[in-house]
């Protein structure tokens, strides 16, 4: 069980920014100066060195997102023009993928945060290039949205899988849905049917929390409040919920921790984009307070399963229910290890839940309830901490990567195992990465008062 220091503060983690981004930088001139492009996406390390595998091209913004964010933190213009550049020569397709459901986390991290910082300043005013980002967060959320199945009253985005298949991971990517409604944008259909992009988050975000999220409600003998299914099951002929499932995770039956992560963070997104969004818009889909009310259910029940089952110092392991877990003695109750013999770490996890925690506390303290929002706050903290020691950044130069001890698809055997390991270690995610200087450009914005935020004024509070 995480142990969270009461006195822990932003201000305490900002010494180690400076090193960070040099780092960061370090890692980006490396990866844009040796990675075959010709490939396909950076996905994930090889013994140091990125390399690409064929699913889903899910990662590529992630990849210029993170130059953005190195820009707006230290200012340097070569990372601004590696993100200009890979935004216009490779980032167009992903517009209009319409067999991915990753919108949100290829063009929310490139176009988003381009829009982003012109909205805040960091970039000068340009109206054409606003004009540009805008377009393209428009055509994204239409077609994420466009992948649509009925389930009775609700609805949900479906996964790459089919249109019977809902991953909780679709749940992170509903924020192209919240950009392209607060640009005014909708989706086009048959007899120009005009369908509300809210309307699509609200109901994909509902289908999540009572499907995806376990609540101790004795839905079935495995009912363990806060656990999260990775994909729920679907009949397609009369839109009934049949089972859960999963791709990366253990087992239907277990918490695979990424789909853990996006559920926390994912939730506590969405709680700061209702609470924007005006009640009379939100009146025809169930009023506002109805809607955060089941947000916030979800978003409390992963985040304190997530504070039971991760060791001392917030990294979890990739499964919950991971078989080689029993041979770990108390391994709840220290510090992971990344270098043990039985089951691997995933710091991608870590890095998603941390920023999750954090705007999760924020919104509780918002809300006056300072005790649940100030442990949840300190959690993210500490979780970010640990990311930013010596055991998970990587400092070697030759290593491309950023965060150490990520872990892709276990089940699928995809992971590098260094020689002399019985498990992969040692490697990083481009999704990690990126959410690890997110995660940091989040915690800089709250030092100064603002929050990192892709609608709404810029900066609010």
């Amino acid at each position: 069980m995480i142990r969270i220091e009461e006195q822990l503060a932003p201000r305490d983690l900002q010494p180690f920014f400076k090193e960070f981004w040099r780092l960061s930088g370090e890692k980006l001139s490396n990866t844009r100066e040796n990675f075959d492009f010709s490939q396909g996406s950076p996905v994930f390390t090889v013994n140091g060195k990125y390399t690409t595998r064929g699913w889903t091209d899910w990662t590529m913004g992630f990849l210029y997102g993170s130059s953005l964010l190195q820009y707006e933190a230290t200012r340097d213009e070569e990372f601004l023009d590696m993100s200009l550049e890979g935004i216009l020569e490779k980032m167009g397709p992903h517009l209009t993928h319409t067999g991915v459901h990753d919108h949100g986390f290829n063009n929310v991290s490139s176009y988003g945060n381009l829009r982003r910082l012109l909205k805040n300043g960091t970039l000068p005013e340009n109206e054409w290039m606003l004009n540009f980002a805008e377009l393209a967060l428009k055509c994204s959320a239409a077609v994420q949205a466009g992948r649509w199945t009925k389930t009775g009253s609700l609805g949900f985005i479906y996964s790459f899988n089919g249109p019977h298949s809902l991953f909780v991971d679709t749940l992170r990517t509903l924020r192209i849905l919240a950009i392209g409604w607060f640009l005014g944008h909708f989706l086009y259909t048959e007899n120009d049917s005009k369908i509300s992009l809210l309307e699509r988050l609200v109901s994909h975000a509902r289908a999540t929390a009572l499907f995806s999220v376990f609540y101790g409600e004795e839905r079935d003998i495995y009912d363990v409040r806060g656990r999260v299914a990775h994909e729920s099951l679907f009949n397609t002929n009369d839109g009934s919920f049949r089972c859960t499932g999963t791709q990366q995770g253990y087992s239907n039956r277990s918490t695979w921790t990424r789909g853990l992560a996006w559920a926390i963070l994912g939730f506590s997104e969405l709680l700061e984009f209702i609470a924007v969004v005006p009640d009379e818009e939100l009146a025809e889909y169930g009023e506002k307070e109805g809607i955060e009310s089941l947000m916030m259910k979800a978003a409390t029940a992963a985040a304190d399963f997530y504070l039971k089952n991760t060791p001392t110092d917030g990294i979890p392991y990739w499964d919950t229910g991971a078989p080689g877990l029993r041979n770990l003695e108390n391994y709840l109750e220290k510090p992971a290890d990344p270098f043990n013999d039985f089951e691997p770490v995933d710091s991608s996890a870590a890095v998603i839940a941390a920023q999750g925690f954090l705007r999760l506390g924020r919104i509780l303290n918002m809300k006056g309830m300072n005790e649940l929002g100030d442990k949840y706050a300190r959690c993210g903290l500490l979780i970010t901490r640990t990311i930013l020691s010596d055991r998970y950044l990587a400092k070697d130069p030759g290593h491309q990567g950023m965060v150490l001890h990520s872990v892709y698809h276990r089940p699928n055997n995809w992971d590098y195992v260094p020689e002399g390991k019985a498990v992969p270690c040692g490697e990083s995610s481009m999704w990690g990465d990126y959410h690890a200087r997110e995660l940091v450009a989040f915690i800089e914005h709250q030092l100064k008062g603002s929050l990192l935020t892709f609608w709404g004024d810029f900066p609010y509070e």
